[in-house]
């Protein structure tokens, strides 16, 4: 006999349904409208802004801006690939070194998984600081003026590492690598062949963080790149040489007052700034959102 379902308790769902989907179309509006505002601003022109402020509906469009960014031409081009190199060799590097030491560190019979796991969560409550990094990856590892130096500084996390750890722990059944281990596999033939098919939820997490790291990263390329290896900075301190370049000339065009100058539309350039560095990202990020949903929930960290 199938259950009855009063009419108010259908009304009753119905209602908090209603309520629940405003709330959440509320909250994507939230985190949209900001995006939309920044592009809107992008293509306005320099006196709109001035007069009206920031608005969705400004009186006059221009695309002055993205003019001024790609006039640079082909040394915009070559810190976009500078930034595409860095980001996917960062990613596809830190997932090659963090996968087996999270694998190692969630195996049991590992004989030195403490002092392992002592030795990744020490740098993560007391780092050896800026001077340190700087000197050892200078001094020492002879880094400056290299790709290298804008990869290996954030090739590892301790804190992905454990996500991963927890992730093989509690999603792959022991019974699995055992059955593996008596078909005669190695353990480097359980990880590639067995582990890293079955865990593509967690990895896929950790690239998109890593990702998100090196896209945006800029402040390694102001430590360890002068200003005579240009052709190695990565996209987005370029954009930060340009925008302290507009601040420049902005400031110095006050004290030009009779004189013509080009003042370039340094609001509507951040704007413009801002759409360039985000828009591959957001390209990419729906096609990684539901690896990225199942990583985070089933890899989290359990108290």
């Amino acid at each position: 006999m199938e259950d009855y379902v009063r009419p108010e308790d259908s009304a009753y769902s119905k209602n908090v349904n209603r309520i629940v989907t405003l709330l959440f179309i509320l909250l994507s509006a939230a985190v949209f409208l900001p995006v939309l505002l920044v592009f809107i601003v992008s293509v306005s022109s320099q006196n709109s802004v001035t007069a009206a402020g920031y608005s969705f509906f400004p009186r006059e469009f221009s695309l002055e801006a993205y003019r001024y960014l790609f006039r640079s031409g082909q040394y915009l081009i070559r810190a976009f690939f500078n930034s595409l190199f860095i980001t996917i060799s960062g990613t596809l590097l830190g997932i090659v070194f963090m996968c087996p030491m999270a694998y190692a560190l969630s195996r049991k019979e590992f004989r030195f998984r403490n002092v392992l796991l002592v030795f990744i969560l020490f740098p993560m409550l007391f780092s050896g600081g800026l001077v340190a990094n700087y000197m050892v990856n200078t001094q020492i590892l002879h880094l400056g003026n290299t790709y290298l130096a804008l990869i290996l500084p954030g090739l590892c996390s301790a804190w992905y590492i454990l996500i991963m750890r927890n992730y093989f722990q509690d999603s792959l059944p022991d019974s699995m690598i055992e059955a593996a281990k008596l078909d005669g596999c190695a353990h480097p033939q359980i990880l590639l062949f067995i582990v890293v098919p079955v865990s593509k939820p967690v990895l896929m997490t950790v690239a998109v963080f890593q990702v998100f790291y090196y896209w945006n990263s800029w402040y390694p390329s102001l430590l360890y790149i002068d200003s005579n290896h240009t052709d190695l900075y990565p996209l987005q301190y370029v954009l930060v040489n340009m925008e302290r370049s507009i601040e420049t000339i902005t400031r110095d065009a006050q004290y030009l007052s009779g004189m013509q100058s080009y003042t370039p539309p340094a609001v509507t350039i951040r704007m413009a700034m801002v759409v360039v560095v985000i828009l591959p990202i957001m390209i990419l990020f729906p096609f990684f959102q539901r690896f990225l949903k199942t990583g985070m929930t089933i890899g989290a960290v359990k108290g």
